[in-house]
């Protein structure tokens, strides 16, 4: 074993910092997605909790040009009023549940007071994403029940010519010369029943997502990474580079190489020797057996 003066090199130095950033960054990551685990599961439980509550007026929830509050998200409201079919908006790149493309139907509902609510009625499907003529909705006064959902945001809540990549009822309104409710409603039912010929909107999955997982295995990588650095502390604390075979200097090698040349040659001058030998044998044995013929 041997001090630790090792660590002041510039190696380890850089190796060290390396370890902290990685466990830094992973134990960072993994809370991020415990966090949202903790949003995720509060959030599932203001929509269950919404979901089943008594049904409200549209005007005890949403006001005129405000803002949906977060725990009013997925609130059943209901209203009774009378669709502006005339300004039908097509929500554009729409899909259900099964993948297929199409297009949200939304209608404004107009109230007594000339006041609107932005209803999307259901899903369409429709390949050519909005060239199809929606079917019209109910005629006369109509009670309307439905989720209470927040504005979309960004420059595709735009509407041009009664057609939207987002729904907002910031833009609606302009597009239909009303003043209207802030948010928007997702159609339960409308005098009861389902809308025709428009499928429901899908309510939110209440599971809780692979975020606890997720950051367990952030954690996981981050203690991985402190616990190769302190093994590698630890092997190189106890002599790791002395207990490995060194690499041969160059002289001993140049050595090795001069020591089997030489072997190989000696061998070669006993082989020439035997031959040399065997011969001279031959030789004396052939003299010996002409002198006595002679």
């Amino acid at each position: 074993m041997r001090s630790f003066r090792f660590l002041l090199s510039r190696r380890w130095g850089l190796f060290a910092l390396t370890v902290v950033l990685v466990a830094w960054a992973t134990w960072w990551l993994g809370q991020w997605q415990f966090n949202r685990l903790h949003e995720r599961k509060h959030d599932n439980h203001v929509i269950e909790t919404n979901e089943h509550r008594i049904p409200a007026p549209v005007e005890d929830v949403l006001t005129v040009g405000g803002k949906v509050d977060e725990d009013q998200q997925w609130r059943l409201v209901t209203v009774t009023g009378t669709y502006d079919a005339e300004h039908t908006i097509t929500w554009r790149y729409r899909s259900d549940d099964r993948g297929a493309d199409g297009i949200d139907v939304v209608v404004p509902l107009i109230t007594d007071d000339g006041t609107a609510v932005i209803v999307d009625r259901g899903f369409l499907e429709n390949p050519d994403n909005g060239k199809a003529r929606p079917p019209a909705p109910p005629a006369g006064r109509v009670t309307v029940t439905g989720y209470v959902r927040e504005d979309g945001t960004g420059s595709s809540t735009r509407v041009d010519d009664l057609s939207t990549r987002a729904l907002s009822s910031r833009t609606v309104g302009p597009a239909i010369g009303r003043s209207v409710y802030a948010g928007w409603v997702a159609l339960h039912t409308e005098n009861g029943a389902p809308a025709r010929s428009l499928d429901p909107i899908d309510l939110p999955d209440l599971g809780n997502g692979p975020h606890f997982f997720y950051g367990l295995q952030w954690w996981f990588f981050g203690v991985l990474a402190v616990f190769g650095f302190l093994y590698l502390l630890w092997d190189e604390w106890h002599g790791g580079k002395e207990r490995r075979p060194a690499a041969q200097p160059a002289a001993s090698a140049n050595e090795n190489v001069n020591t089997a040349r030489q072997a190989r040659a000696s061998a070669r001058a006993a082989k020439a020797s035997r031959k040399q030998a065997v011969r001279q044998a031959y030789q004396a044995a052939y003299e010996k057996e002409r002198a006595g013929r002679d």
